[in-house]
């Protein structure tokens, strides 16, 4: 059965972006820096080489309407995944009629996430942007929490967690812990 899993990086301080929507640091980067680390030159290091498994298993994207066009949709699809924006505004003339794997999603971050979910099947739908991920929790269709765990305290910017509307239980499913991320992966518990 398909999950919905939110897959973030995020400082020690709880930040996904700086103010300006950075990912942290003067490259705009330092967030990521730790998917690019290779074993040898070309090749993935573990736990890197896993994730980039999970991702690309994935059937299919929901992305904030502000993730979403930061990231220019993607290019109009994400990896080959399509991508459905949960927006009660209607879409910019990119996602519009130039993308036709987007779909902007009007009755809400439920029927957004089971349209998703529809589209993915059997595999998973990868989550994006802290205010679609604080819906979805909200709204109970949230079904794990990935997060990368950078050593850096940013001290200012967008939180990954800002807005909950109560305390949400999480349990451990598995912890990774290498020199540049700890990896933890939760599940939420209804």
């Amino acid at each position: 059965m398909s999950k919905s899993v939110l897959d973030m990086s995020m400082s020690l301080d709880g930040y996904i972006a700086d103010p300006d929507d950075f990912l942290g640091g003067e490259d705009g980067e330092r967030l990521h820096k730790w998917a690019g680390v290779e074993s040898e030159p070309g090749k993935p290091a573990e736990p890197v080489r896993e994730f980039q498994d999970e991702w690309t298993a994935a059937g299919a994207v929901l992305a904030g309407r502000r993730t979403a066009e930061l990231m220019d949709h993607w290019g109009g699809d994400h990896n080959g995944l399509p991508i459905f924006v949960p927006s009660h505004r209607p879409p910019g003339p990119a996602a519009r009629w130039g993308y036709p794997m987007v779909t902007y999603v009007n009755d809400g971050i439920k029927s957004a996430m089971a349209q998703a979910k529809a589209a993915a099947g059997e595999r998973d739908v990868q989550v994006r942007g802290a205010y679609t991920a604080q819906r979805a929790l909200e709204a109970g269709v949230l079904d794990e929490v990935q997060v990368h765990l950078i050593p850096v305290l940013l001290g200012r910017g967008r939180r990954l967690f800002d807005l909950l509307p109560s305390e949400i239980e999480l349990e451990v499913v598995r912890v990774i812990d290498t020199p540049e991320a700890t990896h933890i992966r939760y599940r939420v518990r209804r």
